[in-house]
């Protein structure tokens, strides 16, 4: 299974569905908390092609977007196969 990074802050609601997600499907993560680190929020917007918001998810080497569109991609079945590679 390809590893699975998520970019998030603590208090963000939609951070908490997406790893909410990924648990009932039995998807291990890393979870990386860009609240505290400028550092780290700068290499989420360069990885996330200038998104800044939160959630960012990366499923291997392919960056998924946000909440929103990881549950659409488990909505249209594409996230397993995404997962398993």
């Amino acid at each position: 299974m390809k590893p699975v990074e998520i970019y998030t802050t603590p208090l963000c609601g939609y951070c908490h569905a997406a790893k909410r997600l990924l648990t009932q499907k039995g998807v291990a993560f890393t979870e990386i908390d860009v609240s505290r680190d400028p550092g780290l929020r700068a290499t989420m917007v360069q990885r996330a092609a200038g998104r800044r918001t939160v959630p960012q998810i990366f499923i291997g080497d392919t960056h998924v977007g946000g909440c929103d569109d990881l549950f659409a991609l488990d909505g249209a079945g594409k996230l397993r196969p995404l997962l398993e590679g």
